[in-house]
């Protein structure tokens, strides 16, 4: 036995003397990670204090591992050799036995992410570490320190933008650990523009070679001062960033133009709260449009694929953990990012998709956040023509309105304003259909056909339909609405212009209208509350005696007409007193 802790003692000991030795050999004095002796050393050190677990052992050997740490944070400007692995073991040390000797690890951390991680995310060796890393600690990291991944999310993300689909499932296993109260509303922009983190990525590796991360951080330091006078320059003068020259769009000029302002946000590595992003100015759109008109690089489709599926992540994550304030914050967010998505067809389907379905399971677990957001909500509305997102986006809003009540029973002076909203967007479509008759009666007498004027009026009739059902829904929740509602539905069902679809269901929901018994479980709120106390899709029959309901069957077999034509009569089935 004392033979072989003899041995031991040996081995770790010489491993100690490697340490030192290292910091007076002159080759390796100014480049600690270039002599590959030292990750090998402290590794086995590691693994001995593990085993042995003897704190007089770990305080020895700590004084070594620390300076070797300073002194490879030290060389990371000059150093011509990947820091990152011996970096992350000896990470791994502190994390570890921190207690011990009373180290705190929290500002190493902070350290390797800016200094290192930041000028080597573009390795795959030190990208794939890294995750490995923050897996294993991943309970300790979310615990004793809990805002060190939430605020360097933006860095993070480069290393799933750069390496792919190769990184994604040890990336979605640490990516639940990014979500914080403070970088819930952040994730989301850079979630939904990885695409274009891509494109700026790329566009550093073009003019930049290899080194993407040294080259970002020369950019950052670089454009620091030159964006301040830009700024100031704009704010006295006028004058745009980019007015700096002919030359100010070329890939070779350090003039910095609209785009490239972007592009320094999307480069950032901190979480620094919630960024507008001019995505439609000339600049970015110019910028975007090249990345289209050129194939896409693999890189580019992977990340296309790939954000979706942490879409799905982050609003699983979001409705389960995150609180109903920063939820209801999110939706002008989401709102407004609807219609600046990267412009890829199928991207922005799978992506407006999630969008639409989050915001709706907002509303189903909290109604009243319809009220409290009826100004943006109201906005939306108004935009409907606008573009086929924005319309897609009023019809799923006009649909939650009247599924939710407009917020509740408890929302009354909302609900008003809402219910206003859409009584207006029903009149501007009646008056421009009118409109849009005449001319398609010019067009017919001389022989022209717009496949545009079809698609518009086709447009048209879905939002109506939403329109008319939400405004019916609104009223039947909301008692007081009622005789605004069949003044508005009755205008719908007299004018034959509209599609026939439209007026027929206003003709519908007005006879429905007329029979509270059915017309609550027909067109009231999808679940119980205190103010209707029902099954959904269901007849309270037992008020049978109280309330008109006999006619009301023949709304439901296909709006047949005439006579009875079964042999039962309704005192058959309701109950008798």
């Amino acid at each position: 036995m004392g033979e072989k802790d003899e041995d031991e003692n040996k081995g770790w000991d010489f491993y100690l003397r490697t340490l030192s030795n290292s910091s007076r050999d002159s080759n390796f004095a100014n480049d600690p990670a270039s002599d590959p002796s030292l990750l090998h050393s402290v590794k086995r050190l590691y693994q001995v204090c593990k085993s042995e677990s003897s704190e007089d052992l770990v305080a020895r050997v700590y004084p070594h591992i620390n300076k070797l740490f300073q002194r490879s944070i030290a060389s990371l400007s000059q150093s011509r050799t990947s820091n990152g692995l011996l970096l992350l073991a000896i990470l791994q040390f502190l994390l570890d036995f921190g207690d011990v000797v009373l180290h705190d690890a929290d500002p190493s951390l902070r350290t390797f992410f800016r200094l290192c991680l930041s000028r080597e995310f573009a390795d795959p060796i030190v990208a794939d570490a890294t995750l490995n890393f923050l897996n294993t600690n991943k309970k300790k990291l979310l615990t004793s320190f809990p805002t060190l991944l939430p605020q360097f999310f933006p860095l993070l993300l480069k290393l799933i933008a750069w390496h792919g689909e190769k990184l994604e499932k040890p990336f979605l296993n640490v990516f639940p650990g990014l979500m914080s109260p403070g970088s819930f509303l952040p994730l989301f922009s850079s979630l939904l523009d990885l695409p274009i983190l891509v494109v700026a990525l790329e566009k550093v590796e073009r003019s930049s070679g290899s080194h993407i991360g040294s080259s970002i951080a020369s950019i950052q330091k670089s454009t620091a001062p030159e964006m301040l006078l830009a700024l100031m320059d704009e704010a006295y003068t006028g004058s745009t960033i980019g007015d700096g020259g002919g030359d100010s769009e070329s890939e070779d000029s350090n003039t910095i133009d609209a785009a490239d302002t972007m592009f320094l946000d999307l480069l950032k590595d901190e979480n620094d709260g919630l960024a507008e992003r001019p995505l439609t100015s000339p600049g970015m759109a110019a910028a975007l449009q090249a990345a289209i008109n050129t194939p896409q690089s693999n890189r580019l489709k992977q990340i296309l694929n790939l954000t979706p599926r942490l879409l799905d992540v982050y609003f699983a994550v979001g409705l389960r953990d995150v609180n109903d304030s920063l939820i209801c914050a999110s939706i002008p967010l989401l709102m407004s990012r609807n219609a600046t998505i990267f412009p890829d067809k199928s991207f922005s389907y799978e992506v407006r998709k999630r969008i639409l379905e989050f915001m709706l399971a907002a509303f189903q677990r909290s109604p009243n956040f319809i009220a409290l957001l009826k100004k943006p909500i109201m906005n939306r509305l108004g935009e409907a023509y606008d573009s086929h997102a924005k319309m897609e986006l009023a019809l799923q809003l006009c649909w939650a309105i009247g599924e939710h009540g407009g917020g509740g029973g408890s929302h009354k002076d909302a609900a008003r304003e809402l219910f206003e909203s859409l009584e207006l967007l029903l009149y501007e479509n009646l008056s421009s259909s009118r409109l849009g008759l005449r001319q398609e009666s010019t067009l017919s007498t001389d022989g022209v056909s717009s496949d545009g004027e079809n698609l518009r009026r086709s447009s048209q009739t879905r939002l109506l339909c939403f329109v008319v059902t939400a405004i019916a829904k609104l009223a039947t929740y909301h008692r007081e609405l009622l005789p605004r509602a069949r003044v508005s539905l009755g205008k719908v069902a007299r004018s034959r212009i509209l599609d026939t679809r439209v007026w027929r269901r206003a003709h519908d929901y007005l006879g429905l209208m007329n029979e509270p018994a059915i017309s609550l479980s027909v067109l009231g709120p999808s679940r119980a509350s205190e103010e209707h106390l029902h099954n959904p899709g269901t007849v309270n029959w037992s008020e049978g005696g109280t309330k008109m309901i006999a006619h009301i069957p023949f709304y439901i077999l296909g709006e047949q007409e005439g006579p009875p034509f079964h042999d039962f009569s309704f005192s058959d089935i309701l109950p008798r007193r």
